[in-house]
């Protein structure tokens, strides 16, 4: 058994490390700070640009690595103590590790889905652990889902937009916003038609191709959440298929994915996925039919 004086040395030791109650500047940049009940400020780690985290003593040449590093989302430069990492470091890794863990795990908010005016149907997934173990399930809509995908879609439009939970529900509601009326309002400036936008809950990319027997568009564009890392688990994917069907194969999807904050921007990726719809749509083709031309 640790006994009192054990914990508060502890305890006494990681807010030396932390440094608490100092101004921590990391490379020129003051990080965000929060405070604590005690009135002791603790910087949020989690704000750190990991472009920027460099933590090597006296470097022969920081600035040569710090150009490495805006390079590569790679830890790069975070230092160690010993074998292991240093504190800060390790602190951030499990941080970042607990937000792919909950962009996996949470759902996407039922008012985030309203705000954005689209419906809601399920596939034959019954919930999110069966949704993460039955990957096959996720490709299948409910009969429930069918029947109001009907009720509600005009069939044979020239692009059909779905959104999809996949792997990420923060991908989600970090992106989808921004892109849906950036590539509506491109999809119109092309003179196609888009039939009505609606989310899927525990789909998987290749849902798309019930939803294309269903409404017999010519091109489904998905919006769906990246499967996350420690880098970001923000990122959104946004797939393309010309006619997609039950015969439908991988290579005739077409892919835009890292679309996020630090990658590719929302608003940019729905100009830029709706111009790839209209090359699909000219040429009758997707994937590699479509490259192959």
């Amino acid at each position: 058994m640790i006994d009192e004086k054990e914990i508060k040395s502890i305890v006494e030791a990681v807010i030396k490390e932390l440094g608490i109650g100092k101004n921590q500047v990391v490379d020129g940049s003051l990080a965000k700070k929060a405070e604590g009940d005690d009135g002791k400020i603790l910087p949020d780690l989690c704000e750190l640009n990991l472009a920027e985290w460099f933590l090597i003593p006296d470097p022969a040449e920081k600035e040569g690595f710090l150009r490495i590093k805006r390079k590569t989302p790679a830890r790069l430069g975070v230092w160690r103590a010993g074998t292991r990492y240093k504190l800060e470091p390790w602190i951030r890794f499990r941080a970042d590790l607990a937000a792919a863990k909950d962009a996996v795990l949470t759902e996407v908010d039922s008012q985030f889905i309203k705000k954005l005016g689209l419906f809601e149907v399920q596939t034959v997934v019954k919930d999110k652990d069966e949704y993460l173990t039955r990957p096959d399930l996720g490709r299948k809509l409910s009969e429930e889902a069918k029947k109001k995908i009907l009720e509600e879609c005009p069939k044979s439009p020239n692009v059909q937009l779905i959104v999809v939970d996949g792997l990420s529900s923060t991908a989600i509601e970090a992106n989808a916003a921004d892109f849906i009326p950036s590539f509506m309002q491109a999809i119109k400036t092309y003179n196609l038609t888009l039939g009505k936008p609606f989310f899927i809950k525990f789909g998987r990319v290749a849902v798309m191709d019930e939803v294309g027997e269903l409404l017999s568009p010519d091109v489904v564009v998905e919006l769906v959440g990246e499967r996350p890392g420690l880098v970001t688990a923000k990122s959104m994917s946004a797939y393309m298929c010309y006619k997609p069907n039950k015969n439908t194969i991988e290579s005739d999807r077409m892919l835009v994915s890292n679309i996020h904050e630090g990658g590719m921007p929302p608003v940019e990726a729905g100009a830029h996925v709706a111009s790839i719809v209209k090359k699909i749509y000219d040429a009758k083709a997707s994937g590699v039919k479509l490259t192959d031309q």
